[in-house]
């Protein structure tokens, strides 16, 4: 009998080992020059990412790709292909809107409300799932994303937080960061990389000096409030849910000149979010002219990073 049950166990486990991950990241609408360059690079930071999982199945909108028709038809081949023990990745990123009952994800031409997007993902057979909302009012998503077994983690505490997020380009670094992988076991988890872009994203507001206009919160029970700490039975599986494993796929983290180029990116971006949270005292000429400069540089750094 042991040896019956250790053989189901090491079958079970080996159907675990070989389930695949299904990876689908959209950049929506920026609306203006910076925003679209911003949300297409944090895409393309994923994608690559992502495509360097074994395993892993990925699909990346960004531009004129980035639509609900587009969206929709992606979501449908996935839950065409994918198994109960696959896991299903979704992560959002660009601008939402929240008019006090509903939330909606900018796209190019229609957006898409959040209990459409949750329909979509309720067709698709993986048991579990991770929906990373990086919007501005993503908070307002979470009641309409929450079901048993997926996490869903939003920028935003509630539909209310409306300013543009710098959460999502904490998230990407924290797949590009080895130290996010806080118990060193190679493996970066959904709660690490929560934990590691929440705390960056507070420390830039203090960086600056500013006002925290977004707080991440997440929910991983299928009901109830979304919250900004593990407790009560919310985290578990948000703890257990593998994002990506270290090893050759991720060498690029460990180059030094990579590592160089992810700060002077990071150091880029940041200046560019002062510059617009200073454009109103500022002259235009010179913001245009600052703005342009860091946009010009910005797209460098990340043409070498492509590399």
């Amino acid at each position: 009998m042991r040896r019956l049950l250790f053989l189901f166990l090491s079958f079970l486990f080996t159907l675990h080992a070989a389930a695949a991950t299904y990876y689908v990241t959209v950049a929506g609408l920026g609306g203006e020059p910076d925003y679209e360059q911003r949300f297409t690079a944090n895409a393309k930071d994923l994608d690559k990412v992502f495509r360097g999982i074994t395993g892993a199945h990925v699909v990346t909108l960004t531009g004129a790709q980035a639509t609900a028709a587009q969206l929709r038809a992606v979501l449908s081949n996935v839950a065409q292909q994918a198994t109960a023990t696959d896991d299903f990745v979704l992560v959002l990123i660009g601008h939402g809107s929240f008019d006090g009952t509903e939330y909606k994800f900018n796209l190019v031409g229609p957006d898409l409300t959040a209990a459409e997007i949750a329909a979509m993902c309720d067709r698709i057979p993986s048991k579990r799932q991770l929906v990373v909302d990086t919007t501005s009012s993503s908070g307002g998503a979470v009641a309409a994303l929450e079901r048993s077994g997926r996490v869903v983690i939003a920028a935003t505490k509630s539909g209310t937080e409306k300013n543009a997020t710098v959460f999502a380009r904490y998230f990407v670094e924290s797949l590009q960061d080895s130290s996010a992988d806080v118990d060193k076991n190679e493996s970066l988890t959904a709660a690490e990389a929560y934990t590691y872009a929440s705390r960056k994203t507070a420390a830039f507001y203090e960086s600056q000096k500013r006002l925290a206009t977004e707080h991440a919160v997440f929910n991983d029970t299928g009901h109830g409030e979304a919250v900004r700490d593990a407790g009560n039975g919310q985290g578990q599986l948000m703890a257990s849910f593998t994002l990506l494993r270290y090893g050759a796929a991720q060498k690029a983290a460990s180059d030094p000149a990579k590592q160089s180029l992810l700060a002077k990116k990071e150091e880029l971006e940041q200046k560019i979010d002062v510059l617009k949270y200073n454009k109103a005292a500022m002259d235009p000429a010179e913001y245009k002219q600052q703005l342009t400069a860091a946009l010009l540089e910005l797209a460098r750094v990340q043409g070498e990073l492509d590399k």
